[in-house]
């Protein structure tokens, strides 16, 4: 039983989109706490809310109502201006399809969330280097994206979501366009960076496998969680 503190906290929230005239619900009260430090994979059909909801977390969206607070801060009272900053701060996003700039570097991808703090160029260089060692891609650091595989480009991609060395990290299907090695890869460090950084994982995945790698499973069918505090805890 994890008895560490909750650092997202998620309470009656609802959430609905409109396509042409029609209101489609797409999470219906949902409640549940993710506690610091834990692994948490969301699970679901297409359509069940899933993703939905890690945006909602994340700050890239809003809820129609509910509250979601993370480390603290209760998303719903912030600007959009105030939730920017907040996201640039505290969310690290690890996306399917690695959401790199063509025309940077792989250092430079890394070093972008940093140019819009207060570091020196030599203190960013020394986080991005850093980074970068973790992910074992010290040697690719001036190689552009297409000079890379898959696996390396998601890793530049991990690298760069430490870097502002966030609460929390979100992870939208990030092994779901990688080969069965290259997915092994990453969701090898993602276990490290839960276990050795103690770094908070919110990742959605349909794949079993993937999903084997966190340490607590959450299922959504219909904008509803199924099984509540009963859901599938793996052994770390």
């Amino acid at each position: 039983m994890n008895l560490a503190p909750a650092i997202v906290e998620v309470r009656d929230v609802v959430k609905s989109y409109r396509r042409g005239g029609h209101v489609v619900p797409v999470l219906n009260g949902i409640s549940f706490d993710i506690a610091q430090g834990e692994f948490v994979a969301l699970m679901g059909p297409s359509g069940s809310g899933k993703s939905t909801l890690l945006n909602l977390i994340a700050g890239i969206d809003k809820a129609d109502s509910g509250q979601i607070r993370v480390a603290g801060q209760d998303l719903s009272v912030l600007t959009e201006a105030d939730l920017a900053d907040w996201r640039a701060a505290s969310i690290g996003f690890i996306f399917q399809f690695y959401n790199l700039m063509p025309v940077l570097t792989a250092f430079e991808n890394v070093e972008l969330p940093l140019l819009l703090t207060r570091l020196s160029r030599r203190e960013r260089g020394e986080r991005v280097e850093l980074a970068l060692s973790m992910v074992g891609l010290t040697d690719r650091a001036e190689h552009y994206p297409s000079e890379l595989s898959g696996g390396q480009q998601q890793r530049v991609a991990i690298s760069r979501a430490i870097i502002t060395d966030p609460v929390l990290i979100v992870a939208d299907e990030p092994t779901g366009d990688l080969d069965r090695v290259s997915a092994a890869d990453v969701l090898a460090l993602l276990e490290r960076l839960n276990v050795e950084l103690g770094k908070t994982i919110v990742m959605v995945t349909h794949d079993q496998r993937a999903a084997e790698q966190a340490h607590l499973v959450r299922h959504l069918d219909k904008g509803e969680l199924i099984g509540g505090d009963e859901a599938n805890v793996q052994s770390r």
